[in-house]
C-alpha cells in the first residue's frame, strides 16, 4: 500500500540544506522537501497528512553501532542486576525472579567492583536463591564473564577442562562461552522474539532508527542472528544490520545475511573481567589478560574478507590486542595491497587503549572506530574501575575520542547494550564531557558520530542527513533549550547567536533537562509516538 506524503511543519529541522528550516515533507520513504513553512505552503505539495511539530526539534535518527538485541531484550523484560548496591541485593533479586516464573534464570549487569562485598555470587549462593536444580546464568556488566549455577555447569560437557573455568567463581573465556550457549539455548523461540521486539521498541522510543547487531557463534548462535534479521525485515521498527563475528567467515557471513564478518570477533576480552589483553600486567591482578587471535590470524581474516568483498571487524580493547590488530592489518596489506585493505573500511570495536602509533595504524589502514563513550562515563575517572584495573597513568589514556577524531579516524558511536543502556543523548554527552577534558570532542562531532557515523561505518555515506532525496529516518524531540557550541572551543563555551547559521543541538551539560523523544520515523513510517 502506498503511503501518503506527510508534511511536518512549525519545528526546528536539523538539515544542512537549510539551517533555518522549519518544515519537512516526506513522500514514501524519502525526504522530498526541507525549508520554511511558507515555502512548503506555497509549493502546495498536497500532503495527505500534516503534523504540527509545535516547535519541536527534528534531527536525523540515531544509529547504535554495537548492540546485542536478544541479551538486551532479556534484560529489559527480565532480570536486570545493574545498579544494585550490594551482593545481597542481587541475590534477593535472583530469588524473587526465580520464584515468579519457571524455567531458566537469565540475568545481567552485576558488578562486584561496586559492591561492599567485593565479589561475585558463589555457586552455593545461587542454589539457595534460585533452587538447586535451576539453570542460572548471570552475566557480568561487561558480558565477558558470568556466574552459573551447578545445574547449568553440569549441562556443559568437560566444563572443568575449559580455559577460564573456576569451580566456584565467575567463568571466563571458553568456559563462559560454553555456559552462555547452553543458557541462551534454553529459552524458547517465542521468548527470543519477545526479547528482540522489546529491544527494537526500546530503541525506537529513544530516537534510534538503526542498530548494528554484533552476533556470532559464541554470542547467540546462528538461529538467534538470522531470527533477528528476519524479524526486523518483517516488522516495523529500527533497521537492523548484522555483523557475524566468526574467524575467516566472510562467505558464511554473507549467507547468514550479515553486512560484515566482524563485530564481536574477539581479539581479546574486557578490562572488568581481566581478559582484555595488555602489554603489562593489570594493577590489581597477576595477569595480562588473554589474546584470542594473533596478528597472523587477524591478517588471514582480513584477507578472507577482502577477497570476498566483505567488511571485516574485530573486538579489541587492550593495548596488546590493538597492537596485534595493527600488525595483522599490515600483514594483510602485504598480501592483497594497502589500497584494497583501505577501501574495505574495516572496523574495530571499542579500541580503548590507543597510543599515537596505534592511532596512526588505524588511519593508515582506513579503519572505522566503533566506540562506546558511555564506558568512560561508567568506569572512568578517579577511583573508577579503569583506574583500579590499570592504575591512574594507564587509565588516563583510555578512550581518546579527541585524538581519533583529530586525525580523521571515522567514529561510529554505540552502546554495546546490554553493557550500557540505549541512551543516545547520554552517549553524545559522554563524548563531549568525558572525565578527561582532553579527550572531549564537540557536541556536534559527537552527534555526527552517533548519526552519520553509524551509516558511514556501513559504507553508506549519504545516510544520517535530512536533505531532499535522503532516506526519511529521523526523530522528533521535545528540547528545553537549543544551543550552539562555539566552533573554536571543543569543550564548554557556548553561543546562541542565530546569525551563526549553525544548527543548534540540545543543551547536555550540567543540570540540563534531557531531551524527550516525541516521535521516531524509519524510512517514512512512524514506529514510535510518545
Amino acid at each position: 500500500m502506498t503511503r501518503m506524503a506527510t508534511l511536518y511543519r512549525n519545528g526546528e529541522i536539523y538539515s544542512p540544506a537549510d539551517p533555518f528550516a522549519t518544515a519537512l515533507l516526506v513522500d514514501g520513504d524519502r525526504v522530498l522537501f526541507v525549508g520554511s513553512d511558507d515555502a512548503a505552503d506555497a509549493a502546495a505539495f498536497g500532503a495527505g497528512e500534516v503534523v504540527d511539530l509545535e516547535g519541536a526539534l527534528v534531527v536525523p535518527g540515531f544509529v547504535d553501532a554495537h548492540v546485542h538485541a536478544t541479551q538486551t531484550g532479556l534484560t529489559l523484560v527480565g532480570l536486570d542486576l545493574s545498579g544494585l548496591p550490594t551482593l545481597a541485593a542481587a541475590l534477593d533479586a535472583v530469588e524473587r525472579f526465580a520464584a515468579s516464573r519457571p524455567g531458566p534464570v537469565l540475568g545481567h549487569g552485576w558488578d562486584e567492583t561496586a559492591w561492599p562485598e567485593g565479589r561475585a555470587p558463589s555457586v552455593e549462593e545461587l542454589a539457595r536463591a534460585a533452587g538447586a536444580d535451576r539453570l542460572v546464568y548471570l552475566s557480568r556488566v561487561d558480558v565477558h564473564s558470568a556466574v552459573a549455577s551447578a545445574a547449568l555447569r553440569a549441562a556443559v560437557p568437560d566444563l572443568a577442562g575449559m580455559a577460564g573455568h573456576d569451580p566456584d567463581g565467575p567463568l571466563k573465556r571458553d568456559a563462559h562461552h560454553a555456559v552462555r550457549t547452553v543458557a541462551l539455548g534454553a529459552i524458547s523461540a517465542g521468548q527470543r522474539g519477545e526479547a528482540q521486539r522489546a529491544t527494537r521498541a526500546h530503541a525506537a522510543a529513544r530516537g534510534i532508527v538503526a542498530l548494528h547487531e554484533c552476533g556470532g557463534p559464541d554470542i547467540g548462535g546462528e538461529d538467534d542472528f538470522t531470527g533477528l534479521l528476519a524479524l526486523a525485515a518483517a516488522e516495523p521498527g529500527p533497521d537492523v544490520f548484522g555483523y557475524w563475528g566468526e574467524w575467516r567467515s566472510a562467505a558464511k557471513a554473507r549467507e547468514l545475511g550479515a553486512v560484515g564478518a566482524g563485530g564481536d570477533l574477539f581479539i581479546d576480552g574486557a578490562l572488568g573481567s581481566h581478559t582484555a589483553a595488555l602489554s603489562a600486567p593489570y594493577a590489581d591482578a597477576d595477569t595480562r589478560g588473554h589474546l584470542y587471535l594473533d596478528a597472523d590470524q587477524i591478517a588471514e581474516h582480513v584477507v578472507d574478507c577482502v577477497r570476498h568483498d566483505t567488511q571485516a571487524g574485530f573486538h579489541a580493547i587492550g593495548d596488546a590486542a590493538l597492537t596485534a590488530l595493527a600488525d595483522g592489518l599490515a600483514g594483510a596489506a602485504d598480501v592483497v595491497g594497502l589500497d584494497r585493505v583501505r577501501v574495505g573500511r574495516h572496523r574495530v570495536e571499542h579500541a580503548a587503549m590507543l597510543d599515537g602509533g596505534l592511532i596512526k595504524a588505524l588511519v593508515n589502514h582506513g579503519v572505522v572506530a566503533s566506540v562506546q563513550p558511555a564506558f568512560d562515563a561508567l568506569w572512568g575517572g578517579p577511583s573508577g574501575m579503569y583506574e583500579r584495573r590499570l592504575g591512574p597513568a594507564r587509565a588516563a589514556g583510555l578512550n581518546p575520542f579527541n585524538a581519533l577524531a583529530g586525525v580523521g579516524v571515522p567514529l561510529a558511536f554505540g552502546s554495546d547494550a546490554p553493557v550500557t543502556p540505549l541512551d543516545p543523548w547520554g552517549t553524545v554527552r559522554a563524548a563531549a564531557f568525558p572525565h578527561d577534558p582532553g579527550h572531549a570532542i564537540s557536541v556536534r562531532a559527537a552527534f555526527a558520530a552517533h548519526t552519520r557515523g553509524g551509516w558511514r561505518a556501513l559504507g553508506r555515506d549519504d545516510g544520517g542527513m535530512l536533505v531532499p532525496g535522503a532516506v526519511a529516518s529521523f526523530a522528533v524531540w521535545d528540547v528545553e533549550e537549543l544551543v550552539i557550541q562555539a566552533p573554536d572551543d571543543r569543550v564548554a563555551r557556548w553561543s546562541t547567536d542565530p546569525r551563526a547559521g549553525v544548527h543548534g543541538l540540545p543543551a547536555l551539560s550540567g543540570g540540563a533537562t534531557p531531551p524527550r523523544c516525541l516521535r521516531t520515523v524509519v524510512r517514512g513510517e512512524t514506529v514510535y509516538v510518545a
